[in-house]
């Protein structure tokens, strides 16, 4: 007889499961049809998911998402979970990655000459000519408070040298 209780799920548990099948359905909304396709799930669980993209009421949406839970308690959701856990990492990496360069071009920004030895130790095959003419028309935009365009294509371009193979 203890056994059985010690089997039985709690509702609150299974309500508290529910909830977690839900906001891992509300990730995968943002996921693109191809790598929905790809994630190995089943058709009846991806339509749910189109259809849930298209839906604009609150109280329709929160059925619809009810309903994703409840189609999700029946699939294998480790592959889920770890691929939205991958798209959460991939995001973090190029937040930091976006993170690093914009301080790359404040710091040539305000040092100059004496900064962009590093960033063509980071980028050797970089064109010191070009990256120069940038900093000194980003410098000369914000010196005289003028729109920071110069900026911009100088972020653009370390943005290029880094997505290039040879980095």
């Amino acid at each position: 007889m203890e056994d059985d209780h010690q089997l039985e799920i709690s509702k609150s548990q299974r309500k508290r499961d529910l909830d977690e099948l839900k906001k891992l359905g509300s990730e995968l909304l943002e996921f693109s049809d191809d790598a929905l396709r790809q994630l190995q799930m089943s058709e009846v669980l991806l339509a749910a998911l189109r259809t849930a993209r298209h839906i604009t009421s609150n109280s329709a949406r929160k059925r619809q998402m009810q309903y994703i839970g409840k189609l999700l308690k029946e699939e294998d959701a480790d592959p889920l979970i770890n691929a939205v856990n991958a798209r959460h990492h991939q995001h973090a990496s190029h937040t930091r990655e976006f993170h690093k360069l914009e301080e790359l071009r404040d710091k040539l920004i305000r040092e100059g000459d004496s900064a962009l030895a590093d960033v063509l130790a980071l980028f050797p095959h970089a064109d010191r000519q070009h990256l120069r003419k940038l900093v000194r028309q980003a410098r000369k935009e914000l010196e005289s408070k003028q729109p920071a365009r110069a900026s911009r294509l100088l972020f653009r371009a370390l943005r290029e040298l880094q997505e290039q193979p040879e980095y």
